[in-house]
């Protein structure tokens, strides 16, 4: 008797083990997010998540601060699903669990709490008074507290939980706003301003190398000591090795070497070469334990000197197909090369000379230079606003758009996104042509060629040219416009203010463009661009001669 009822365990125990070994990575029954995952295996369990969230994965999420609205892109505060995680979670989920009806898997959802705080950030100081974190400013070299006040506003832990909880579940988010008491008080920033900030600029740093003797000024030190606070209001202070190095520029030309990135000139690849840099990073963290010294006391450090590769070697200049000039195209300005709108039209030029575009990638103007005001040396100049001519910082920048937007154009380029102007300009071809701002509207194009894209930029004391290097695609790129239709006519404006700026007006229009593409002699593809311009205002300007 016994000895059957060991034989049936046996086999009972035998089946089950069977059944287990065979049974797909997912438990039966799992799901997550409403997608039914289980009995699938690990690759079958991604693909399904993966298509049954395609169209719901990059909605805007919609959140509330309190009774404010706001919309969030996912990828701008760094809201992904971690798929792989996702599966491995449901893949170790309780079979008997499952089988029991408790089958649903949280998923593993990703997110920037900093950048979210960010996103969220105007929305709760318009719900109420934001707190003040404490901080050190210096007016030249002087050092001015800020002294912190408690208020209300978000709190990284708390926003990311609610976000990351209810997103791809929930049609909305209510984030909570908190109590925000910075960390550091009053007297921690009397206390960092008597022991820190003001001995750190009361004299400089003697700085030693293996090239020769440096000096870190009262100036420099001042242009690059941050004293600001972290997330949570407690004082953070630091020398950033950006402002440091902009700052000491000068005396660091001294002992370094530039590296020098491998370029092209007059069809050849003009040779990278490396370069000796000091170690800035290593520097600025030195400089910390120095700053707080007495200008009696010794206020030295060594610092070292490294090597560094140019940022494109010859190698890669050469592996990318980098070898003849596939287009090149120019536009021309009046007034020299000393007025504000060329001063902006050379500085985007120079910012953007030498840039690669590598095969796949997609090459954004706003994303190079970053934003273009006073401080990136750019000047007030003549710029579009509600359809009339104004002034406004970085003017003629749209000029040095139209250039580029023209040589990626002709060569090839796939064209990702632009704009074109608003009123029409005989100086640019009509609807080829590009306008930009900061950071609304951009200038973006695709290499979706096989080849590296090398842009060139030079410039006379009246044209832009801007050229571009890789390996021909096409035989030709051509353009063909349809007759202009629906004119408009131009309003009458008087204006008497300082800033009129006279015009004559122009007639509206719309117009469509054909870019075509050429190889072997025949015409292998077209792209239609259609624009409308507006017309544009007759400006007079009362009280002017």
């Amino acid at each position: 008797m016994i000895a059957g009822i060991s034989t049936a365990l046996v086999l009972v125990l035998g089946g089950v083990v069977t059944a287990y070994s065979a049974a797909p990575d997912i438990p039966r029954g799992v799901s997550v997010l409403g997608i039914t995952i289980g009995g699938m295996s690990r690759d079958d369990a991604r693909a399904a998540l993966n298509a049954g969230l395609a169209d719901r994965i990059d909605q805007p999420v919609h959140v509330k601060v309190q009774d404010r609205p706001v919309d969030l892109n996912p990828a701008d505060v760094g809201l992904s699903l971690d798929v792989d995680a996702t599966v491995e979670r449901a893949a170790r989920h309780n079979r008997l669990l499952a089988l029991l009806g408790r089958d649903q898997v949280e998923p593993v959802v990703n997110a920037d709490g900093k950048l979210l705080v960010a996103a969220l950030k105007p929305a709760a100081d318009a719900v109420g008074a934001p707190a003040t974190m404490p901080a050190i400013r210096f007016d030249g070299l002087t050092p001015q507290p800020v002294y912190p006040v408690p208020g209300k506003g978000l709190e990284i832990s708390t926003t990311t939980a609610a976000v990351t909880r209810s997103w791809l579940r929930e049609p909305e988010t209510v984030v909570p706003i908190v109590d925000v008491v910075p960390a550091s008080t009053p007297a921690d920033v009397d206390r960092m301003l008597a022991e820190l900030a003001r001995p750190a600029v009361a004299a400089g740093v003697a700085i030693d190398t293996d090239q020769g003797p440096l000096t870190a000024g009262p100036e420099s030190i001042a242009a690059s000591l941050v004293i600001d606070s972290d997330e949570f209001g407690k004082l953070n202070p630091h020398v950033d090795e950006t402002a440091l190095r902009n700052a000491m520029q000068p005396e660091l030309a001294r002992v370094e070497i530039t590296p020098q990135s491998a370029t092209v000139g007059d069809g050849q690849i003009v040779a990278s070469s490396g370069g000796t840099l000091v170690d800035t990073a290593k520097l600025a963290a030195d400089l910390m334990p120095v700053l707080p010294k007495a200008p009696g006391a010794e206020r030295a450090v060594r610092a070292a000197l490294k090597q560094v590769e140019p940022e494109t070697t010859t190698a890669e200049l050469e592996a990318l197909g980098i070898r003849e000039q596939v287009s090149t195209f120019t536009t021309y300005f009046s007034g020299g090369l000393d007025s504000g709108r060329s001063i902006n039209i050379i500085t985007g030029a120079k910012k953007v000379d030498g840039a690669i575009v590598k095969p796949g990638e997609t090459f954004s103007l706003n994303g190079f230079t970053g934003p273009r005001g006073y401080e990136q040396g750019y000047k007030d100049a003549p710029i579009i606003m509600n359809g009339k001519l104004v002034p406004g910082v970085g003017g003629g920048m749209s000029q040095f758009t139209t250039t580029l937007f023209n040589a990626a154009y002709y060569a090839g380029m796939e064209d990702v996104e632009h704009q074109p102007h608003t009123l029409y300009f005989s100086s640019y071809p009509s609807v080829i042509e590009a306008t930009i701002f900061y950071p609304e509207l951009d200038l973006k194009f695709r290499n979706d060629t096989q080849h590296g894209v090398l842009i060139d930029t030079s410039y006379t004391d009246d044209s832009i040219t801007v050229s571009m290097w890789s390996t021909k695609v096409y035989d030709k790129i051509r353009t063909e416009w349809s007759a202009k239709r629906d004119f408009t006519e131009p309003e009458e404006i008087q204006s008497s203010g300082s800033d009129c700026i006279a015009r004559p007006g122009s007639q509206g229009f719309r117009q469509d463009a054909w870019r075509i593409f050429e190889k072997g002699g025949k015409e292998v593809r077209r792209e239609k661009f259609s624009w409308r311009y507006d017309a544009e205002p007759r400006v007079t300007c009362r009280g002017r001669n």
